[in-house]
């Protein structure tokens, strides 16, 4: 192996589709091999935000997604041996079924990433229900597409020892685990996707499983399997601490793609993580508010002295980036099924709760507003995904225009207030995009 190259062992778990199983086997896997002493690196296809919680929770390393439509291929090789170094194992959660991407193609599949990588998989397949067809569908997804390397199979949501006999008569791969079916190891739900780690005891329990039902030895050896991946390092970091870059981190904004973090630190940043529910707005020179719930934390957030102090420091000058859970935070107001709430007031819009999902998927788009913080023709891609209305008043400005993509009307995004902008695209930062809002922050505590 030459120096340019490293051996990281790795496994991507992946499903038949959405439902079956791979987030009880891939956690497990994680807590299983965790409690065996091996450090695990974990990642999450795709570009889901609660999923990771639970494998940092587990692993003790902070969870990468990869996406190669918001990353690009070299991004995802980069960010996979970046945050690998250190590690004995990755463990790759995939998303939906193994094969499925964005509108109906192969792109950003559980499948396209591990091709990128090199990975071999793990398939997890529902048996409930069968017994011989569970090899016709084995074969249909190992043969898809040649370029995937198939290691073998977990069995989940099993039968009787009955069952277990009449599919270990015909299997085509090897079998790397019968997991029966146990409906406690299910993990609670609400309407953006999975309980947040910490929530709840489901994740808890399935590494026990997993232990007992699989062959984690065989596991590690088909992750050992895997060939050299050309090493793709960070690039120099620039001059660290110049700025104070406030993030909101707490129950109600929790929705942040690690690679955006590491990338303000790159930009010369300092990260000051603080709660608008119980802390004071802290010494900042700027302000980045995330995803999150704030619907479900609406009068903590109406009655913490956090808002008003948001609101004069916007008044002020202080840059804020708000995304999703923070455009709602700085509009005047949330209305839900238990009333209406008071919230920041710095953009002018007023923000509803509804009973089904508003906006879901990807984004591609680009700074369009000459008056923006940010650099006019900017690009940039991400997700959206939210169960909430943002009324704008009529001559609002907007600083993003969503070639792909909702935004908050008519594909316009980023509402522009004074020096906040905020909006409903969760954006996996560019380099380029890290630096102009680390610049932003330079401006202002210069003046």
């Amino acid at each position: 192996m030459s120096d340019n190259q490293i051996h990281i062992p790795r496994i991507v778990i992946a499903g038949t589709h959405s439902g079956c199983g791979k987030t009880t086997v891939a956690t497990g896997l994680m807590g299983a091999l965790t409690a065996r002493g091996l450090k695990v690196q974990p990642f999450k296809v795709g570009p889901d935000f609660i999923d990771p919680t639970h494998h940092t929770a587990i692993c003790g390393r902070s969870s990468r997604n990869l996406d190669p439509y918001m990353m690009g291929k070299d991004e995802v090789m980069r960010t996979f041996t970046s945050a690998s170094e250190g590690a004995d194992i990755a463990v790759i959660e995939g998303v939906m079924g193994l094969h499925d991407g964005i509108d109906g193609t192969g792109i950003s599949s559980t499948a396209d990433c591990a091709k990128i990588l090199s990975s071999p998989i793990i398939l997890v397949c529902d048996v409930k229900g069968m017994s011989r067809s569970v090899h016709a569908l084995i074969m249909g997804y190992t043969g898809f597409d040649p370029a995937v390397t198939c290691s073998g199979v977990i069995y989940n949501r099993g039968g009787s020892e009955r069952h277990r006999s009449m599919i270990r008569l015909e299997e085509t791969i090897p079998s790397f685990g019968w997991i029966p079916r146990n409906d406690s190891l299910t993990v609670g739900s609400r309407h953006l996707g999975l309980a947040m780690a910490g929530e709840g005891e489901g994740m808890e329990k399935t590494s026990a499983v997993i232990e007992e039902c699989c062959e984690i030895e065989g596991i590690i050896k088909a992750a050992s399997a895997a060939p050299p991946l050309p090493m793709r390092r960070e690039e120099g970091s620039s001059e660290s601490g110049k700025v104070r870059i406030g993030v909101a981190m707490d129950q109600a904004f929790c929705f942040y793609y690690a690679e955006n973090l590491t990338r303000l630190r790159r930009a010369g940043a300092d990260l000051i993580f603080f709660s608008p529910m119980t802390n004071h707005l802290p010494d900042v020179d700027c302000l980045y508010l995330g995803g999150g719930y704030p619907e479900l934390y609406a009068k903590a957030l109406e009655e913490s002295p956090c808002r008003q102090e948001i609101q004069k420091a916007a008044e002020g000058g202080l840059p804020i980036y708000g995304e999703c859970g923070g455009l709602i935070y700085l509009s005047r107001s949330l209305s839900t099924d238990e009333g209406r709430y008071s919230l920041a007031g710095v953009v002018p819009a007023d923000a509803e709760m509804k009973s089904r999902f508003q906006a879901l998927g990807y984004i591609d788009g680009e700074v369009s507003h000459t008056s923006s913080s940010f650099t006019k023709g900017l690009s940039f891609r991400g997700h959206e995904f939210h169960y909430s209305t943002v009324y704008p008043d009529t001559d609002t400005r907007y600083a993003f225009t969503l070639k792909r993509g909702k935004g908050i009307m008519d594909q316009q995004d980023g509402i522009i207030a004074g020096e906040t902008i905020a909006g409903y695209s969760h954006l996996y930062f560019t380099d380029r995009f890290a630096e102009e809002l680390v610049a932003m922050a330079t401006k202002y505590s210069s003046e």
